[in-house]
């Protein structure tokens, strides 16, 4: 979508085996003459990390509003309202929960519903990080830049413990389709247990996990070509019906999946080819 004359760029590159664990993905983006609007920063698995290329990148919800340069956001249940002028220009950084511990040397429960300058996290580096992007001439030399400054700050801390590191994982790897019950059998802890312990780690409750990456998955098949009814992405995702799927997304997002997809007028950060060029 766009107007005339509107240019979207997206550029990906694969983490380095260093990086690998804390960073899912890396993307460019660039947007110039798009209509000015608000796009949604929605619920998924990964943390993010976005270092404005232009003006500040402008937040709101129920988490705060704020300005930023660089900043942080932890796991959520809400969208995140990013209003914008139609140009946009940035790095966006999906972090791991190991992420947050590795390049932080907090929990992600400590980033949980919130949105915090990346400074209060990482110091001085966060302004070196902005000067030496804003100085890079295009898309490697500023990949390289949050490689080098990203790195030399990585730690190895303690993980977290094993049975909620597994239930993530367990989590994750089904899309949220496994039963939070089983999950608690699986660990061998009390459902409540459980729900304590993960949620002092990850800030989220395995249920709300669940329903997160579920919703992440929907959203996913509904981005792709030709893409599936909202029916078949229903039963695809563990959804009662489509109704179900409707209500979950008006909770998660804000609007229904039909609203989101007529009304995104950004190509906003979506798999595009990466630094030299490849898809």
């Amino acid at each position: 979508m766009g107007g005339f004359g509107s240019v979207g760029q997206s550029v990906r590159v694969r983490p380095s085996a260093r990086l690998a664990a804390a960073v899912a993905r890396c993307v460019g983006y660039r947007y110039e003459g798009f209509p000015a609007g608000t796009h949604l920063g929605l619920p998924s698995r990964h943390l993010t990390v976005v270092l404005s290329l232009g003006d500040p990148t402008r937040t709101s919800g129920p988490y705060g509003s704020a300005a930023l340069t660089a900043l942080a956001g932890g796991l959520h249940t809400r969208p995140v309202h990013i209003a914008h002028d139609g140009d946009l220009a940035g790095v966006q950084l999906d972090l791991t929960p190991e992420g947050a511990r590795a390049l932080f040397g907090l929990p992600a429960a400590e980033l949980s519903s919130a949105v915090l300058p990346l400074g209060d996290l990482i110091g001085s580096r966060a302004g070196e990080l902005a000067e030496r992007l804003a100085e890079a001439p295009a898309w490697p030399a500023r990949f390289a830049v949050v490689e080098d400054v990203l790195s030399r700050g990585m730690g190895r801390p303690p993980g977290p413990p094993p049975e909620a590191g597994y239930a993530w994982r367990r989590l994750a790897e089904t899309d949220g389709a496994v039963r939070i019950g089983d999950l608690a059998r699986e660990v061998g802890w009390s459902r409540r247990h459980l729900s304590e312990r993960f949620a002092a780690e990850y800030g989220l409750r395995p249920k709300e996990a669940a329903r997160v990456m579920r919703f992440e998955r929907s959203k996913r098949l509904l981005k792709e070509p030709g893409r599936p009814s909202l029916a078949a992405v229903a039963a695809a995702c563990g959804y009662y019906d489509q109704a179900h799927l409707a209500r979950e997304w008006n909770d998660l997002a804000g609007c229904p999946p039909s609203a989101w997809l007529a009304g995104e007028e950004l190509p906003f950060v979506q798999d595009g080819e990466d630094a030299t060029g490849r898809r």
